[in-house]
């Protein structure tokens, strides 16, 4: 009983606007910066001092930014799923105010992914793109997600309502996710299979891999630090809001 009466409270506390605003304005600085000294010394490792792929040359280097946003283009998307349907079933304002948040960052992510993906594919493909990629295609479908839900919340005046429409777009799409994940395994791809995130060891030597690991954390850092921030945006823009036109009715 007490157990359940811990949680409760904690679920509380952490659905609280007036709480999360403190726990953001002591996190966020923290996570800025550990996301600056990660980026830096995960490029210049990554860029620099990584050895040279025995296939691709220098070309493999755009990994250290393809890799991180297209993963957290997904991981950002599958939050906000879980945010909305948080959102949908306790009406916890807090969980709207992030997904408003983190709309554009997940869409720059999937934008960044695809370019870098572009680019990346060029050389190794003879192509920037192909409509018979099921990855491509996916990673594509994933933005017009992004780009549906932000359309929701900017057109529908009623913000409740617009929130809760969006979730259900954000949790009906999250089955993109695993399609992007393991199209490569379903279909016939032009992308390789997955070297990090499998069952055993990764595919990748070692002296590419601890620079890609340390992207990805600086990456996923500034994702929290950019979560905190725009939250505590979404959440006193509201307030502000509500408080306007309490004065301009009353």
């Amino acid at each position: 009983m007490t157990i359940m009466k811990t949680l409760k409270r904690w679920w509380h506390q952490l659905s609280s606007p007036h709480y999360f605003n403190k726990i953001a304005a002591i996190c966020a600085p923290v996570f800025w910066m550990a996301a600056l000294l990660l980026l830096v010394l995960g490029f210049v490792w990554g860029l620099f001092f990584a050895p040279p792929d025995y296939q691709q040359k220098d070309a493999f280097r755009i990994i250290y930014v393809h890799v991180p946003s297209a993963f957290l283009s997904m991981a950002v998307y599958v939050s906000m799923a879980v945010a909305g349907l948080i959102y949908y079933v306790w009406h916890i304002k807090l969980a709207a105010y992030y997904n408003r948040g983190m709309v554009l960052l997940g869409a720059l992510f999937t934008v960044l992914a695809l370019f870098t993906g572009a680019v990346w594919g060029k050389p190794m493909w003879g192509t920037y793109w192909s409509w018979r990629d099921p990855r491509l295609l996916a990673e594509l479908l994933l933005l017009f997600l992004y780009l549906g839900y932000w359309s929701l919340t900017i057109t529908i005046e009623r913000k409740a309502f617009a929130d809760k429409m969006g979730a259900i777009l954000l949790v009906v799409g999250v089955i993109n996710i695993p399609i992007i994940h393991y199209s490569v395994v379903w279909w016939n791809s032009l992308h390789q299979g997955a070297t990090i995130m499998k069952l055993g060891k990764p595919s990748i030597d070692a002296s590419m891999l601890w620079p890609l690991l340390i992207c990805l954390l600086g990456f996923l850092c500034f994702t929290i630090a950019y979560g905190f921030a725009a939250t505590r945006y979404q959440m006193i823009a509201a307030n502000n809001e509500k408080r306007w036109l309490e004065r301009l009715y009353s």
